[in-house]
């Protein structure tokens, strides 16, 4: 049986798609540059007002300051969830000094039950594919805040993202009442994986998606949540079917960083990659989430290898000798072997139990609201131990 066998019906299916590389054009037959066409763009309507911006940060309290920023010019509350080399009383500091309302949260003081087990990392957990970071536990930490805290209206942003024009927040948040997420356009530094930074870099045509770099998100999409896997922001955008509508306005940039610094990155990043380039070229060629079958993934996957191996032949031509081409191409190696080890039933599994997961989450957000019946959210931080988190601003 052919590869072609198991690709979607209605995806065009070029001669490079059964491993004829074509290194030196700007497009791939074994990879969607871009998903792009997928969100609603130019859309219009009334600014809206920003109730909260969240942060999941990790970094030195002086990375705050652009959202603290944020913060003051929207009189909205500022949330930061800590860990690694940021702390709560830092960020706590920096917004009184603004006058800025915030509520910081150390990561490793919260219970531990404040967010369920869930069955998508349980699976993972111990093995090949377990991501140990708190990247997704922060994100859904917001989430239930804002739903306890009775707002509508939230934006997330990274701490290494800075917006420009503060306005396009409240443009963002204006377009929630139609849209499950409105995302600003990545400026700056691209924000991609590894093996798609790699293929831009040789020469490759590729796009970027909207993600919680910096996101408005709504009161009805609280119910969604973040799995703790790479490219945890696409599948939040998901609904039981594909992508919920969402769209994209305004301009956030994403300061610098280095894709190659080890391989590690690659390796952590693959499983997650595979399974949403996966999923959104399926929505790319008109098809749905039913359609993510053990052939299809078996057909993706060697699809995904083919990719990489032309990646990898882009880089050897075009990049000039020296250590940085190395790193890229023992990155890319190392992405190529963690793909190896993806088994297409797994992907099918795993999809499986992020379905269930998505019914424990907007249990668990539905039984916390009801509990706290709108009380605003220094009760929950009281009951947890953590009121002396809150400041009130100026």
């Amino acid at each position: 049986m052919n590869a072609a066998a198991h690709a979607p019906t209605g995806t065009l299916m070029h001669p490079g798609a059964l491993g004829q590389a074509q290194p030196h054009s700007p497009r791939s037959s074994n990879h969607h540059g871009s998903h792009r066409h997928l969100l609603t763009r130019d859309a219009v309507a009334a600014p809206a007002k920003v109730d909260a911006i969240i942060v999941p940060t990790s970094r030195p309290v002086a990375y705050l300051e652009n959202v603290v920023a944020l913060a003051k010019h929207h009189r909205c509350m500022l949330v930061t969830l800590c860990s690694r080399r940021s702390s709560a009383d830092a960020a706590t500091a920096l917004a009184e000094h603004a006058g800025v309302e915030i509520v910081a949260v150390d990561i490793a003081e919260a219970p531990p039950s404040l967010i369920p087990e869930f069955r998508t990392t349980t699976m993972l957990r111990g093995g090949r594919f377990d991501r140990r970071t708190d990247t997704s536990l922060k994100r859904n930490l917001g989430l239930l805040l804002a739903a306890v805290a009775g707002w509508e209206r939230v934006v997330y942003v990274d701490d290494d993202v800075v917006i420009p024009r503060p306005e396009d927040l409240g443009d963002a948040v204006g377009l929630l009442d139609r849209f499950v997420g409105v995302g600003l356009a990545v400026g700056g530094y691209p924000d991609n994986s590894v093996v798609c930074h790699a293929y831009r870099e040789a020469g490759g045509d590729q796009d970027t998606f909207i993600g919680t770099g910096a996101l408005a998100v709504g009161r009805e999409s609280f119910t969604s949540f973040f799995p703790n896997i790479y490219n945890e922001d696409w599948f939040f955008l998901l609904d039981d079917t594909g992508l919920a509508p969402s769209a994209v306005t305004g301009l956030a940039i994403q300061q610098p960083y280095d894709p190659y610094r080890d391989t590690m990155r690659a390796r952590t990043e693959e499983l997650g990659d595979c399974l949403a380039e996966g999923l959104f070229g399926l929505f790319d060629t008109g098809h749905d989430l039913t359609e993510a079958t053990v052939g299809y993934w078996r057909w993706f996957l060697a699809r995904r290898r083919r990719f990489i191996d032309e990646v990898i032949t882009r880089v050897t031509d075009t990049q000039p000798d020296g250590p940085a081409k190395l790193r890229m191409i023992d990155a890319l190696k190392a992405a190529r072997g963690r793909n190896r080890l993806i088994d297409p039933q797994l992907c099918v599994d795993y999809l499986t139990e992020w379905r269930a997961d998505r019914q424990v989450w907007r249990d668990h957000v539905e039984t916390t609201r009801r509990g706290y019946g709108g009380q605003p959210v220094q009760k929950l931080l009281a009951d947890l131990g953590m009121l002396h988190r809150y400041r009130p601003g100026a």
